[in-house]
């Protein structure tokens, strides 16, 4: 992903997680550092395995049809939530949040295509607990086109 003056962005994916938020303000400060444009990127997807467990959004209510699930509209909540969790309401580098619809790790790997970097959290949503990487961060580390920072816990010194 880059700017329209054309710099390429540093790219951080972003699903909720605590890891993710520490990537974030990780990469925050990296684009302040090196004055490079960010870029937050929330993927999301239609369930297709009705065999294994997995989230219904949030803006999805006990007593309404499923059928009516928003799962771009709990992805946008998922992204404006961490920004302004991590970043403030106003946030003090500019960032370029974007909602993706697929699978994250080929969402993220796709737009390494055009980053300066990529930055993910060690673990995210999902997996299995215990994994040392998650599973959407151990494949963006072996196929991005860019260099890639995996962030692990807190990146405030």
């Amino acid at each position: 992903m880059s700017e329209p003056h054309g710099q390429p962005a540093i790219v951080v994916g972003i699903d909720g997680s605590e890891d993710s938020k520490h990537a974030l303000r990780w990469a925050a400060q990296q684009a302040t550092l090196t004055n490079t444009p960010l870029q937050a990127i929330t993927a999301w997807h239609y369930p297709v395995d009705f065999g294994t467990a997995w989230q219904i959004p949030a803006t999805y209510g006990r007593s309404h049809d499923f059928s009516k699930a928003d799962f771009s509209e709990d992805a946008k909540m998922t992204l404006d939530t961490a920004i302004a969790e991590v970043l403030g309401k106003d946030p003090q580098v500019p960032i370029t949040p974007q909602l993706a619809r697929g699978h994250p790790a080929q969402v993220l790997i796709e737009a390494s295509r055009h980053a300066a970097l990529l930055v993910v959290g060690a673990s995210g949503h999902g997996g299995f607990v215990g994994m040392l990487l998650g599973s959407v961060t151990q494949h963006c580390v072996g196929h991005s086109v860019c260099p890639v920072v995996v962030v692990r816990g807190s990146a405030q010194k």
